[in-house]
């Protein structure tokens, strides 16, 4: 531990720790051997950090979060995994992220992302870059949720679901399909519900971009067409952009098959 990092009384620090410079630990704190954890990083007191967390710089990890603990996967026999935390990522209270199992060998959550209250990413999952959870959005494992994606409270994700990019779910969702990117998601059971056009524009794309994926999207969710025939006519009809090109990727790369089309 370096010369630089504050150590408050009461903490129990394992001594192979590697803690970085500028840390901040309060009290009541505990963190395990294999543990690394990045320059100026502030964790609360009341939390637990286990073997195999790799934490980044700049982090915010608020009381009572649990990281990097085994999974909840009765498969798990012990074998070393890890939990990635990306850098100048906000862990709020009580979130807990598993590690990973053979399967995959790590969890991770990425950069600038904001976890709030009670939140749980099980083991196994990838969070992309700028993600942001809202209270207890619990998700099962092997879930990988892409950047800026935005998960409404108390939603419940099913494992091996994805959601694509600048996608936006409304609270109390149960999600079992695949979300495609840069759509707008909720309902019972989850369905269209529009582009997400609002968060589309404060990143940067066109009134342009934004229009092609409105017309994809009612291709896809409003022709009558199923998926297969949809794909088709999208390739036929509409010319070839990254935005384009992502989204037929994404359904025909989709295991679990992607949402409802609007219910009106």
């Amino acid at each position: 531990m370096t010369d630089y990092t504050q150590r408050f009384p009461l903490t129990s620090i394992h001594p192979d720790a590697r803690i970085g410079e500028g840390v901040v630990i309060e009290p009541f704190t505990v963190i395990h051997a294999d543990v690394e954890i990045g320059a100026n990083t502030w964790i609360g007191s009341n939390v637990a950090i286990h073997d195999g967390a790799r934490i980044g710089n700049d982090c915010k990890i608020f009381p009572g979060a649990v990281i990097s603990s085994i999974p909840q996967d009765l498969k798990f026999k012990g074998e070393k995994t890890y939990t990635y935390i990306g850098n100048h990522t906000t862990l709020r209270e009580y979130v807990t992220v598993n590690r990973g199992t053979a399967y995959l060998n790590y969890t991770q959550v990425g950069n600038h992302c904001t976890l709030l209250a009670y939140s749980h990413v099980a083991h196994d999952c990838v969070v992309g870059d700028h993600v942001i959870m809202s209270n207890a959005v619990n998700m099962a494992g092997h879930v990988v949720v892409e950047d800026y994606a935005i998960i409404g409270g108390l939603s419940g994700i099913h494992q091996f679901v994805r959601i694509g990019r600048h996608t936006m779910i409304a609270a109390g969702t149960v999600i079992r399909k695949d979300v495609p990117p840069f759509t707008k998601a909720g309902r019972m059971p989850l369905s269209y519900e529009g582009v997400n056009s609002i968060g589309m524009r404060r990143r940067g794309f066109t009134p342009e971009m934004i229009q092609q994926v409105q017309e994809i999207y009612r291709i896809i969710f409003l022709s009558g067409n199923n998926n297969t025939q949809a794909l088709d006519v999208l390739e036929a009809r509409i010319g070839a952009t990254p935005e384009r090109d992502e989204i037929i990727q994404f359904i025909r790369n989709s295991s679990r098959g992607i949402m409802k089309g609007y219910i009106g």
